[in-house]
Parts: structure tokens; C-alpha cells; sequence
């Protein structure tokens, strides 16, 4: 990784002890349940050195997470989580590093969290059909700024008594093959890795693998983004089994990209835990030395 200040990769620092990096997590700014000082904290106390905040479609939390870093020697990327599309099928794109003011990104940002704030609307209202459950149910589980989706929903059918939690709600009530579920506006996923090469951000695939959450990307697929621009695959997902984590590994290095390895954090939203996955040193330096935005050291 770059020393503070510097550029290139003729100034990094030597680390006297193994770095211990999670690249993949969420604030209270989109669907996590912590603040992004709280994750900071959170992250520290998990023994973590670095951290990314990558939330969804929104740049929000970056401030409040950059203020924590010197009070919990935690080291922070900045990044987003871009909700995205191929041939129909939903993806996320991990943007690190990027201009949080390019009016390509900011404009395509915007306009996913409207349609997602529409969207869920329109899902509480089929719901209500047959659930007790309103939109002021859903407003009880968000906190100013935060960008409303399914797990608010989620969340908020757990509050009522209707599932058990946020998981048991998007096996059930909240599916994809579920009658309530209703799509939602997002940018194709080669157009969304283009915007955030031009906003200076280094483009990383999220679980593309995940097996658990329906379809998964064909070698093709990712072959095309890789095309357009994308500079990495997120392999040690917990929602990839053996198969896929050698899969892609194997696609990433036939094609020359950053492998990461992240917990997809989202406080007590989901199970995963800090740090369970880790990215390397190398990694990170090679994420650093591509992105306009330096890391953020203590």
C-alpha cells in the first residue's frame, strides 16, 4: 500500500506484521446497521488494519468513516457497491477509490436509489394485501440518508412478527419467484464499470459466484466486463463454494485481475462477520496504484 501523500508503487510502506484487509462492507447509509464511525470501531475491535465502505449506490457514509479512522488506527477505502445488470440478471460492482463528484456516476447513483426507493414502495403495498405492514413500518428500520430497499422491508416484517429475520424474509416474502417482488431500475453492468474507469475508480465484481442467490455469471459474462474494463473478481465470498472460488480464481488469472477475498459486512443485518474473508497486501497496493483516491491511513 502507498504511504500517506504519495504515488506509484516506489513509496509503500513495509508492515512488520500480516495486514488484515476486508474490502467488502455496509453502513447504516444503505442497508448495514451500523454507523460508518460504528464500523470503523467495529472493525478495529475485529483486528482488522484496513477496511472498505462500500455502500450501496451512495458515497454518504465516506465522511463520518474518514473522521473515525484516526480515533481506531483503522485504514479506510472509500468505495460503493453499484447495483448493476447483464442479460437481465442482477449484479453488484465494487467502485474503490473513485471521484465521489463525477456527474456520470453521481447521475446513475441517483437514479438507482430512486427506483429502489420506488420500488420498495411498490412492494410494501402488495404486501399489505395480505400482511399487516405499512410504509411507516419500513421508515422505523432507516435512519436520514439511508437508501431504502428490500432489507428495510425485511427488516420490517421481522419487527411485525411475520418472519424471523432479515434472511427468513428473502427466502420467503421478499424472493425473487416471490408475487410481491417488483424489479427495480439498474445501469448495465459494462456501462457501470466504464463510469467508474472515468471516475477514477477501480471496478471489482461482487460475488458473481453466489450460487445461494440465484443465477450466477457465466464465463462469458465477466469475460465481456473484463472487456469494459474490470479490473477485479471478489473470489472468498462466503456465498461461494469450493467450485466457484476455483472457477474464479481461474478466470481472474487467465485474465490479469486483482483477486479479493471480503465479509460482506452488514452489521446485525446478516450473519457474516468481519474479517471472516481477508484480501492480501498485494492486492490492495494493486487496487491502490489504479484508483484516483488514496486510501485513508491513520
Amino acid at each position: 500500500m502507498r504511504a500517506p501523500g504519495t504515488h506509484g508503487s516506489d513509496a509503500r510502506p513495509t508492515y512488520p506484521w500480516p495486514v488484515r484487509i476486508d474490502l467488502h462492507t455496509h453502513s447504516v447509509a444503505s442497508d448495514g446497521t451500523d454507523a460508518p464511525a460504528a464500523l470503523v470501531a467495529a472493525a478495529a475491535r475485529a483486528g482488522l488494519d484496513v477496511v472498505a465502505l462500500t455502500d450501496h449506490d451512495t458515497t454518504r457514509g465516506w465522511a463520518e468513516a474518514e473522521a473515525a479512522v484516526p480515533v481506531h488506527g483503522v485504514a479506510l477505502v472509500r468505495g460503493a457497491e453499484i447495483s448493476c445488470l447483464v442479460d437481465r440478471m442482477s449484479v453488484h460492482l465494487l467502485s474503490y477509490l473513485h471521484d465521489p463528484e463525477h456527474a456520470g456516476l453521481l447521475e446513475e447513483g441517483e437514479r438507482t436509489r430512486e427506483a429502489r426507493l420506488q420500488r420498495a414502495r411498490a412492494m410494501v403495498d402488495l404486501i399489505a394485501e395480505d400482511l399487516d405492514l405499512t410504509w411507516a413500518d419500513v421508515e422505523a428500520q432507516t435512519v436520514p440518508g439511508t437508501t431504502v430497499g428490500r432489507p428495510h422491508i425485511a427488516d420490517a416484517l421481522a419487527a411485525r412478527g411475520h418472519v424471523a429475520d432479515r434472511s427468513a424474509a428473502f427466502a420467503t416474502v421478499l424472493a425473487a419467484g416471490s408475487r410481491y417482488y417488483v424489479p427495480h431500475y439498474a445501469p448495465d453492468a459494462a456501462h457501470a464499470v466504464r463510469l467508474v474507469r472515468a471516475a477514477g475508480g477501480v471496478p471489482v465484481l461482487a460475488h458473481p459466484g453466489a450460487l445461494v442467490r440465484g443465477r450466477i455469471l457465466s464465463d462469458e459474462a465477466i469475460g465481456r466486463l473484463v472487456d469494459a474494463g474490470l479490473a477485479g473478481i471478489e473470489v472468498d465470498h462466503r456465498d461461494h463454494d469450493d467450485a466457484q472460488r476455483r472457477r474464479l480464481a481461474g478466470i481472474a488469472a487467465e485474465a490479469g485481475l486483482v483477486v479479493t477475498g471480503s465479509s460482506d459486512y452488514h452489521g446485525a443485518g446478516k450473519p457474516n462477520v468481519l474479517g471472516e474473508r481477508t484480501t492480501s497486501p498485494e492486492a490492495l497496493e494493486a487496487i491502490e496504484d489504479q484508483g484516483r483516491l488514496p486510501v485513508v491511513r491513520p
